[in-house]
């Protein structure tokens, strides 16, 4: 029979996994964002911002999994990181690249935020107190980034179609 806290505990593992997976597919996702922003110089510099905040969440990740004698799951990073390439490149093709990538981190920002926020919930109801802070740490960090991606897609839009207008590859 299995206990009720092992299943807390299961759920809790394979939600930290899995955030772990994600916080690499928004690396991917970064980095080929990061390398195409020539005009979005703006968009560039948060992204890069963002990224090192990535890495520290991926950090955080990583030590609540050790504390729990558990470790990420190579194959789903390896995976989530493949996707986020993928994901990326599908976008390089489009004549509103910026646009597009713009609504889709809009989509993932505000997903890594559910997923924090579902963490911290069964880290406090299955006694994983330890592990509030740092989820904390990067639910705040995934809202501030979901709220600038927000606030930012007016100005963005319009910039976009000054180039347009102005005969440019605002993309490029």
């Amino acid at each position: 029979m299995i206990n009720n806290d092992d299943v807390w505990r299961d759920v809790f593992v394979t939600g930290l996994k899995n955030a772990h997976a994600v916080e690499h597919q928004a690396l991917a996702l970064m980095d080929r964002q990061i390398e195409r922003a020539r005009n979005f110089m703006e968009v560039a510099e948060k992204l890069k911002a963002h990224r090192l905040e990535t890495e520290q969440q991926i950090s955080r990740l990583e030590q609540i999994l050790s504390g729990l004698d558990e470790s990420p799951s190579g194959l789903k990073d390896a995976a989530m990181s493949m996707s986020g390439n993928m994901a990326a490149l599908g976008h390089t093709f489009a004549e509103d690249e910026i646009l597009k990538n713009a609504f889709a981190n809009f989509a993932f920002e505000n997903y890594e935020v559910a997923a924090y926020k579902g963490l911290i919930v069964l880290a406090e109801h299955g006694g994983y107190s330890v592990a509030l802070d740092p989820l904390n740490a990067s639910l705040d960090e995934e809202a501030r980034m979901a709220a600038w991606v927000d606030q930012s897609l007016p100005a963005l839009t319009e910039k976009f179609l000054m180039l347009k207008r102005a005969g440019e590859n605002p993309s490029r």
